[in-house]
C-alpha cells in the first residue's frame, strides 16, 4: 500500500508479533503484557488503563520506537500514540511524568548524530550548523505516515511539557547525553521549513507543517528559530482567498501563524519586507468565514502601531473595509470588539500622519491616485524639501513607476507630480535631467490613454521650458 494512503485506523488492524520481539529481547515480558492488555481494546477500556498506568505505557511505546526499526511496527506504535492523544490531547503530559525522568522521550523522534558524513547518513538526513552533526530520528528518515505522525506527536509533547523545563534536557539527572528541548525545537522548525519549501507529500505536506506551526509558534524559541530559518516568507504565499473547506482551514492556520508572529518584533520587521499586509487585507475583504476574519483582524490590530503598517493600511483602504465588516452580522463578540479597536486605531493613525507621510506611502506602494494633495500648491510649497530625503528617493520611485506601471492613472499622476517637482524645487529641472527623466516621459507622449498623454506633455513642457530659459540667459 502507498504509505501516503495509510491511516491510523488501517495501521491498527495489524497483528504485530510481540512474542517474537520478546524472544529476541527487543521488548521485555512486562512490555509484552502491557501491549497485549492494551491493543485491540475499546476506547473506554484503554482510557482506564492509561488513567491507571499511563507512564508505563509511554515508556513501552518510546522504547519500541527507539529499539525496533521494522517499519510496520514503528507505524503501528505511532498509530497507538496518535489514537491515544487524539482521544485526549492532555495525555501528552504523560510523557513528562517524573517516573520517566531518565527516559529520553525525544530521541526516537528527533535527535542528533555526530561523527558521520552526510553520505553515510543518507540524503534524507539533514546537516545542521554543528560540525559533523545531523538530525536523525523518525521525523527525518521515515516514510510520510511516520513523518506526519511524528510531527503531530512531537508538537503535542512539546507543548505539554512543564514550563519549568525550559531548555533543560528531559532526565537531566542521568549521565547519558539527552536530547534537549532546544535541539528538538530547532530540528522540528527545520523540518517544517523543509516541508513548506518541498513537501514530502504533495497534498498533506504543507497543511501538516502549517498546522504544527500554528501550535508551536506559541513558543518564543520557535518564533526565533523560524525567523532565523527564513520561514516567514514561506507563509506569505499561502495567504489568499479560499473556498473549499480544506483550503479555508489551511488559510485559517496560516493566518493564525502570522498572528502569533505579530507578537515577535524580529518577525514583524520581516513581515514588513513581504506582501503579507496586502494579502491579509484582501483575505479579510473577501472572506465570509468568521474564524478567518477574526484572526486576520486581530493580526491587523497588532501590526497597526508598528513601523509603517498603519500608513500602509490607510493607503490600502482598510478604514473603508472595517466599516463594511462592522455592518455585517457577526456572532463573535471578540471580533466586534477587535473591529472597533482597529477602527479607532486607524482613525488615530490618520490623524498623526502628515500629508507628506501619506503622499510618501502612496508613492512607495505605487498606488497613485488623484488625491487632493497632488494638486494642492500649499502641499508642494511646504513639502518640496522633503523630496530631497534619501537622495531624492521619492523622485526616483516616480520615475520607476513610469518604467514599470501598467496603470494609466498611476502613470498620469506620476507625470503630473514630476512636473510639480520641476515647478517648485529650485533645482528640479537639473535633477530630473541628471536622472534621465526626459526620455522616460517622452515614451508616454503617445500613450493610448489621453490622461497619461496630457500629463506627460505637461511634464515635458516644463522640462524644455527650463532648457530654453537657460539658453536665453546664456545668450
Amino acid at each position: 500500500m502507498d504509505q501516503a494512503e495509510l491511516t491510523t485506523e488501517k495501521v491498527l488492524t495489524r497483528d504485530i508479533p510481540w512474542e517474537t520481539y520478546m524472544a529476541t529481547k527487543l521488548i521485555s515480558g512486562t512490555s509484552l503484557q502491557l501491549l497485549r492488555r492494551y491493543e485491540k481494546r475499546s476506547e473506554s477500556y484503554c482510557a482506564q488503563l492509561l488513567d491507571d498506568d499511563g507512564p508505563a505505557y509511554v515508556r513501552v511505546f518510546v522504547s519500541i520506537l527507539r529499539d525496533i526499526t521494522k517499519e510496520e511496527t514503528v507505524e503501528y506504535v505511532l498509530a497507538l500514540i496518535d489514537e491515544m492523544l487524539t482521544a485526549n490531547p492532555k495525555r501528552a503530559r504523560l510523557f513528562h511524568d517524573p517516573s520517566l525522568a531518565n527516559e529520553d522521550i525525544y530521541e526516537p523522534f528527533l535527535s542528533f548524530s555526530s561523527g558521520h558524513s552526510s553520505m553515510q547518513l543518507g540524503e534524507k538526513y539533514r546537516e545542521t550548523s554543528h560540525s559533523f552533526s545531523f538530525y536523525v530520528g523518525l521525523l527525518w528518515k521515515g516514510n510520510w505516515f511516520i513523518q506526519e505522525k511524528s510531527c503531530k506527536i512531537l508538537a503535542l509533547i512539546i507543548c505539554a511539557r512543564p514550563k519549568s523545563q525550559g531548555i533543560l534536557p528531559n532526565g537531566e539527572s542521568s549521565k547519558k547525553k539527552f536530547t534537549t528541548i532546544d535541539d528538538v525545537l530547532k530540528g522540528l522548525v527545520e523540518w517544517l521549513c523543509a516541508q513548506l519549501k518541498k513537501p514530502s507529500h504533495p497534498n498533506r505536506g504543507v497543511p501538516t507543517a502549517v498546522s504544527c506551526l500554528a501550535t508551536l509558534l506559541r513558543e518564543p524559541l520557535v518564533r526565533s528559530s523560524f525567523v532565523k530559518a527564513d520561514g516567514v516568507k514561506l507563509l506569505a504565499p499561502l495567504i489568499s482567498p479560499a473556498s473549499t473547506q480544506q483550503s479555508i482551514q489551511l488559510l485559517y492556520e496560516t493566518c493564525l501563524c502570522i498572528w502569533l508572529l505579530s507578537y515577535f518584533e524580529p518577525a514583524v520587521e520581516y513581515l514588513a519586507t513581504t506582501r503579507t499586509l496586502p494579502r491579509l487585507i484582501e483575505v479579510v475583504k473577501t472572506s465570509t468565514k468568521e474564524k478567518v476574519v477574526r484572526v486576520v483582524v486581530l493580526t491587523l490590530k497588532n501590526l497597526l502601531p508598528k513601523g509603517t503598517f498603519g500608513a500602509q493600511m490607510v493607503d490600502l483602504g482598510l478604514p473603508q473595509i472595517v466599516q463594511i465588516l462592522k455592518a455585517q452580522a457577526w456572532s463573535d463578540e471578540d471580533l466586534l470588539d477587535a473591529l472597533n479597536q482597529l477602527e479607532e486605531g486607524l482613525k488615530d493613525n490618520i490623524k498623526k500622519m502628515s500629508s507628506f507621510d501619506k503622499y510618501k506611502q502612496e508613492v512607495l506602494l505605487g498606488h497613485l491616485d488623484w488625491s487632493p494633495m497632488h494638486r494642492d500648491p500649499v502641499f508642494w510649497r511646504e513639502n518640496i524639501k522633503n523630496f530631497e530625503e534619501n537622495d531624492f528617493q521619492i523622485v526616483r520611485v516616480l520615475l520607476t513607476i513610469l518604467d514599470t506601471s501598467t496603470d494609466p492613472r498611476a502613470l498620469a499622476v506620476a507625470c503630473y507630480d514630476l512636473s510639480q517637482f520641476i515647478q517648485y524645487h529650485p533645482a528640479g529641472r537639473g535633477i530630473l535631467s541628471d536622472l534621465k527623466a526626459k526620455d522616460r516621459v517622452m515614451k508616454l507622449m503617445n500613450h493610448e490613454n489621453p490622461e497619461v498623454t496630457k500629463n506627460a506633455l505637461l511634464c515635458i513642457q516644463r522640462l524644455f521650458l527650463g532648457a530654453k530659459y537657460a539658453s536665453f540667459l546664456q545668450a
